[in-house]
C-alpha cells in the first residue's frame, strides 16, 4: 500500500512538474524548467517539502538573483526524464562559486553537499557539481536546498555531458589562469620599480594588485579550489568586508599618491575622511551583521569619488589624471558590473565574457603605462634641472675663474714682493753674518790666548754655518727648501780651512731640506764636525768623517760618524758642543737622538716633517 502511494505521489508531482527530457547529447541550462520556493522561515526539512506541504512556482528565467545574504532558504525543484533506451551520466553545475550552502536530494535521499562551506576535497572544478545517473527511460525527481552567508545568491544550473562539462571547464580555468598570471606579472613588475625608484606610489599600487588577485580569486572560486580549503573559507566569508575593502584602501592611497591629492585642499580632506569610514566599515560589519546588503556600498562610494576626482584633475589639466582616467573607466565599470550581478540589480550573465577579467586587465595595463610616463616626465625634470644645474655651474665656474684669477694675480703679486723682500732680507742677514765674522776674525788675530782663539774660531764656524744658509736661500729661486749637499759642503769646507787637520770627509745626500729644518742641521753639522777635528784626532793624525743624510717617506735620517778616539760620556755634560746637539734635535727638530763612542763617534738623529 505504501509503495502504491508512493508511486501516485511522484506521478502527481510529475503532472505539475516541468519534466526535462534529456539524452546523451543534452547539455543546456535546466533552471528555466525547473520550480522555485523561498522558505522565510529557514527550518523546512526535505520531508516536509516532498509531502507537497509547500506550493513551488515556475522560474521560466536561465538566471535568478536574490543579492548579497538574503535571509532565507531556496528550494528548486525539477524533473528530469532520460529518453535513451540506455543509462545516462551528467554533470550538474550550479554555476556560481560564492554560494556558501548546496544540498541535493534524491526525493528525500541527500545526494551530496556542496558549496563555499562545504567543498569536497576531491572537486577540482570552480564551480560546485553534482552527478546525475538514470537508467533507460527513467524520470526522477530532484530537490535543491540553496542559501548563502554574507555572499550572493544567485541561482543558475546547468546540466552537461561529460565531454561539453570538461571542455569548458578547462578552458575557463586557462583563461583565468592567463588573467591571474598576467595580473601577477604586473604586479612583480610594478615592485621592481618600486625597489629602484622609491616612489610610494608603486607600493601602493602593487598592493592594489596583489589584493584585487587575491579578491577575485574568492569572486571566481579559484582560491576555493587552490588556495583555501572548507576550513578556512568559514574565517574568510566571516571576514568578507576586509577582503572586499582592501583593494579599494590601497587604490585610494595609491590615487592619493599618484595624483598629489594634497595639493588640492578640499579634495583631499574629503579623500582622507571617506578613507576613514571605509576602514571603520571593515571594522563595523566584520562585527555585525547588521546592514549587511548595504556593505558594498561604501567601496564603490569611494571609487565614485576617485572616478569623480580624477575627471575634475583631468578638467583642470592635471598630466597624471589625463592618464588614468581612461584605466579609472574600466576599474569603475568592472566593479559596477560586479556589484550589479551579485545584488541582483541586472540579470544579464557577463561571466562567460570575461567582461570584469579584461576591464581589470586594462586597468591594470592603462596604471602601469601612467606609472611608466610618470617616471619618463620624472626622468625629463630630472634633466632639465641637471641641464639647468650644469648651465649654473658653469657660469659659476666662469664667475670663479674670474675671481680666483683676480686673487692669484694678487697673491702673485704679493708673493713676489714677498720673495724679493725675504731674498733682500737674506742678503741682509748674510751680509751682516759677514761682517761680524770678520769682526771676530780681526779680533782673533790680535789676541795671542789659544784657547780663546780656538773659541772665537767656533763661535764664527756657527755663524758661518747660519750665514751659508741665507747666502744659498738669496740666490736660489726659492726661498723655503734648500739642497742638503750644497749647504753641508760649504759648511765642511768652511770647518776644513779653520783645522789643519788632513781629514778626509765624505758626505752622502739627494734632498732638500726646509729653511727652519736647514739651519738646525746646519749648527748640528757644524759641532760635530768641530768635535771631531778638535777631539777626535791627534795634531798630524789622519782620519775620516762620513756624513749620511737621505729621507724615506716622511722620515729625515742624519747618519755622522768618524774613525777617531771617540769621547769619555763623563764630560758629555761639560761639553757645549754636545749639549747644543742635544737642544737642537731634541727642542728643535722633534727628533730622535742616538749617540754612540765605541770605535769613534757614531750619532743618528732621526725626525719626520
Amino acid at each position: 500500500m505504501k509503495k502504491i502511494i508512493f508511486i501516485f505521489i511522484i506521478f502527481i508531482s510529475s503532472l505539475f512538474a516541468n519534466t526535462i527530457d534529456i539524452n546523451k547529447s543534452f547539455s543546456k541550462e535546466i533552471l528555466s524548467s525547473s520550480q522555485i520556493f523561498i522558505d522565510d522561515t529557514k527550518t523546512l526539512t526535505i520531508k516536509e517539502i516532498t509531502n507537497n506541504q509547500v506550493d513551488f512556482t515556475d522560474i521560466n528565467d536561465s538566471i535568478k538573483k536574490f543579492g548579497y545574504s538574503p535571509n532565507f532558504n531556496v528550494w528548486i525543484k525539477f524533473t528530469i526524464h532520460n529518453s535513451e533506451n540506455e543509462p545516462i551520466s551528467k554533470i550538474l553545475e550550479f554555476d556560481n562559486s560564492l554560494v556558501t550552502n548546496i544540498a541535493l536530494y534524491e526525493n528525500e535521499l541527500l545526494i551530496n553537499k556542496e558549496g563555499l562551506l562545504n567543498k569536497k576535497i576531491d572537486r577540482k572544478t570552480v564551480n560546485p557539481t553534482f552527478l546525475i545517473n538514470l537508467d533507460k527511460n527513467e524520470t526522477k525527481t530532484y530537490y535543491m536546498e540553496v542559501y548563502s552567508k554574507k555572499t550572493s545568491l544567485t541561482l543558475k544550473l546547468n546540466l552537461y555531458s561529460y565531454d561539453d562539462f570538461y571542455s569548458k571547464e578547462i578552458l575557463h580555468q586557462i583563461i583565468l589562469s592567463l588573467f591571474f598570471g598576467a595580473m601577477i606579472i604586473l604586479a612583480l613588475y610594478n615592485l621592481f620599480i618600486y625597489f629602484m625608484i622609491k616612489d610610494i606610489s608603486y607600493f601602493y599600487y602593487v598592493a592594489y594588485i596583489v589584493t584585487l588577485v587575491l579578491h577575485h580569486s574568492l569572486y571566481v572560486g579559484f582560491a576555493n579550489l587552490y588556495l583555501f580549503n572548507s576550513d578556512l573559507m568559514k574565517y574568510i566569508v566571516d571576514y568578507a568586508a576586509f577582503f572586499i575593502a582592501l583593494p579599494i584602501l590601497f587604490l585610494a592611497l595609491f590615487s592619493k599618491s599618484f595624483l598629489q591629492t594634497v595639493q588640492y585642499r578640499k579634495i583631499n580632506i574629503v579623500l582622507n575622511l571617506l578613507i576613514a569610514i571605509l576602514i571603520l566599515s571593515v571594522l563595523f560589519f566584520i562585527f555585525t551583521d547588521y546592514l549587511e546588503k548595504y556593505r558594498r556600498l561604501i567601496p564603490i562610494t569611494v571609487m565614485i569619488y576617485l572616478f569623480g576626482i580624477t575627471v575634475y584633475l583631468f578638467i583642470k589639466k592635471n598630466t597624471q589624471a589625463k592618464l588614468i582616467l581612461f584605466g579609472w573607466s574600466a576599474i569603475l565599470f568592472a566593479t559596477l558590473v560586479m556589484y550589479l550581478l551579485n545584488a541582483g540589480i541586472i540579470s544579464v550573465d557577463l561571466s562567460s565574457y570575461y567582461v570584469v577579467e579584461l576591464s581589470f586587465i586594462l586597468e591594470a595595463l592603462v596604471f602601469s603605462i601612467a606609472l611608466a610616463n610618470r617616471i619618463k616626465g620624472l626622468q625629463e625634470e630630472r634633466n632639465k634641472i641637471q641641464t639647468k644645474l650644469i648651465e649654473e655651474q658653469k657660469d659659476n665656474e666662469i664667475k670663479l675663474n674670474n675671481l680666483v684669477d683676480k686673487k692669484t694675480n694678487k697673491l702673485e703679486i704679493a708673493l713676489e714682493e714677498k720673495e724679493v723682500l725675504l731674498r733682500e732680507l737674506n742678503h741682509r742677514v748674510k751680509n751682516n753674518m759677514q761682517t761680524i765674522i770678520s769682526l771676530i776674525r780681526l779680533q782673533n788675530d790680535e789676541i795671542q790666548d789659544t784657547k780663546i782663539n780656538m773659541l772665537l774660531s767656533t763661535i764664527q764656524n756657527r755663524i758661518s754655518a747660519m750665514s751659508h744658509l741665507h747666502e744659498l736661500l738669496y740666490r736660489k729661486d726659492t726661498i723655503t727648501f734648500v739642497d742638503a749637499y750644497e749647504y753641508f759642503e760649504r759648511i765642511v769646507f768652511e770647518i776644513q780651512q779653520s783645522f789643519e787637520h788632513e781629514i778626509e770627509v765624505e758626505y752622502d745626500t739627494n734632498c732638500t731640506l726646509s729653511a727652519e729644518s736647514a739651519i738646525y742641521c746646519g749648527l748640528i753639522i757644524n759641532e760635530l764636525l768641530t768635535n771631531s777635528f778638535k777631539h777626535a784626532f791627534g795634531k798630524n793624525e789622519s782620519g775620516f768623517i762620513k756624513i749620511d743624510f737621505f729621507k724615506n717617506d716622511n722620515e729625515y735620517s742624519l747618519i755622522y760618524s768618524d774613525n777617531g778616539k771617540g769621547y769619555d760620556p763623563d764630560i758629555k755634560k761639560e761639553s757645549l758642543g754636545l749639549v747644543l746637539i742635544e737642544t737642537l734635535t731634541k727642542k728643535q727638530l722633534k727628533a730622535q737622538l742616538n749617540i754612540n763612542s765605541i770605535n769613534g763617534v757614531k750619532v743618528e738623529i732621526r725626525w719626520k716633517e
